[in-house]
This record gives structure tokens, sequence and C-alpha cells, in this order.
């Protein structure tokens, strides 16, 4: 078979799994309202995932909040409060196919886009890095969802990175109310003395997953606890940033 041929098969392969796709899941996708077209990450459409881009304006150089100016180094949180985590990274912002992806994800329970969600973070340069924790739930918090979110986007991390995953030692040990529609302040309040590291972690240098980050006072509060048990640095790598400063 010529090259030609070949890419016309697979080309018909191609409309014959998405027609096969429409069959079995009959869907529209949540961002176009087009029909889902692909299996790997339905219901969403191929169109509207792999139109999803990396965030590439400005941001702070700690807690990656993006910024308005290109000459901003650090956003005033950071500059005032730096927190314990040392850097931070997202792929892009929590608007549209993103943050409608991690809904579905989290909210909704569809674990089949942890896999999908996960590559989206293969850009980052793990070089240095010793180790990757996820975020916990507690025990109340993962009976009632199901999973942890945090924890299959950092087991696909890991593997593809080879980098060990250390999924036992920091824990939640306090249930808190959802972060959502909370100030800044009162997530701080919120999420202290939650987390707790259950054994030494000595001059590692963590990375950090979690699904969003909005004040950060969630991956704050873990990497505090990271840091008291040894670590030499957390680095924090999300999905996706909220807010603007």
């Amino acid at each position: 078979m010529d090259q030609y041929a070949a890419n016309a098969a697979l080309r018909f392969l191609r409309r014959s799994d998405r027609r096969l796709v429409n069959f079995l899941y009959p869907s529209a996708c949540p961002s176009c309202s087009l029909p889902t077209d692909n299996l790997s990450f339905a219901p969403f459409c191929d169109q509207c995932w792999t139109g999803m881009k990396r965030y590439s304006g400005p941001s702070c150089s700690i807690c990656g909040v993006p910024l308005v100016s290109n000459y901003a180094d650090r956003c005033r949180n950071c500059i005032g409060d730096a927190p314990a985590f040392c850097r931070t990274s997202s792929f892009g912002l929590y608007d549209a196919t993103l943050a409608s992806a991690i809904h579905h994800y989290k909210f909704l329970g569809l674990r089949r886009l942890a896999g999908p969600l996960a590559h989206l973070l293969l850009f980052y340069d793990t070089t240095g890095i010793d180790a990757v924790i996820p975020v916990p739930l507690t025990h109340d918090g993962l009976k009632e969802r199901g999973f942890n979110q945090s924890l299959l986007l950092a087991y696909t991390l890991a593997k593809k990175k080879r980098l060990p995953l250390i999924m036992d030692i920091l824990k939640k040990v306090k249930n808190t109310a959802p972060q959502v529609g909370l100030s800044a302040k009162e997530r701080t309040t919120n999420v202290r003395k939650a987390f707790v590291c259950t054994a030494r972690v000595p001059d590692m240098n963590i990375l950090l997953i979690d699904d969003v980050m909005t004040t950060g006072a969630t991956v704050n509060a873990c990497a505090g606890q990271l840091l008291s048990a040894g670590a030499s640095s957390v680095s924090v790598l999300t999905l996706a940033r909220a807010g603007i400063v």
C-alpha cells in the first residue's frame, strides 16, 4: 500500500471512529454543542479539545497568577507575603473549554478525562524534581467524590516523567468547607491545620499537583507541611490558574 492509500485508509478509519462514537455516546460537546467526535475525550469534540492552548501571557514568577503587565515579575501578594512554595506553573487559565473539562472531570465524575487532562501537564520541565505528590482529600471527601482528581493527574505525570509518586505521607485530616465563594483570607483560615505530613522528605525537591489554583491557600498549606518535613523546595503544577492581579 502506497502512502496515499495509507493516508486515505487512516482518514476513513477516523471518520468511522467518529461515527461509532456518535452512535455509542450520542452527546453534544459542552463547549460548542456540536456532536462528540472523539472517544478519547468525550463528550468534548476534537476541535475544542485540541484548541486548548497554554497560557503564555505575563504571570507572577512565584504564584503564577496572570498579570496585566509584561514588565511585572511578581504580584503584590507574593511581594508582601511570599508563600511556602517557590514557583507555580499552570497549563492555562480557568475558563472556556479547560474550565468545562475540569468541571466534568472533578464534579461530574468523568474519570476517563484524567489521562487526557494529565497529558496537558507534560509540558512541565521536571529537571531537578525528586518526587511528585498530589494534594490529598480527607477520607470523607474521597468517599463522597469517589476518587482524588489530583492523584489521578499526578499518577500519569509521574509515570510519563519517570518520577517517584508519593501519595501516602501528605494527608488532609480536617474536613473543610468548599473554597468556592470564599475570600482569600477565608480560604487561608479554612485550610489552616487541614494538612499534615506523616513522614520526612529530607532535602527533596517536591512537585505538588492540583487541578485548579485560585488564591493558592490550599497548596500553600500543603507546601508548608512538606517544608516542615524537610523538603528543600516545593513547586506547584496545576491544570488551570484562576484570578488576575
